[in-house]
């Protein structure tokens, strides 16, 4: 559970997203905050990603691994 406090122009346009959609705001918030631990988590994924590859080998020795170059 968890109890959270908006300020009132927040909340305003929470509310008024939530009549045009037909939702309830509880909904919204958790659509929210799940597509925000996804992109987070996607996030770091991508950093680990590209902190492994920018200690990439040099081409000629990674032709050579992959025996394209003999």
């Amino acid at each position: 559970m968890l109890a959270l406090r908006l300020e009132k122009e927040l909340d305003a346009q929470l509310g008024a997203l939530a009549k045009l959609k037909r939702r309830n705001k509880s909904e919204l918030v958790r659509e929210a905050i799940k597509r925000l631990l996804e992109d987070e988590e996607d996030l770091d994924l991508a950093q680990r990603v590209l902190a492994r590859s920018r200690a990439a080998k040099p081409l000629r020795q990674l032709r050579k691994e992959l025996g394209l170059d003999r």
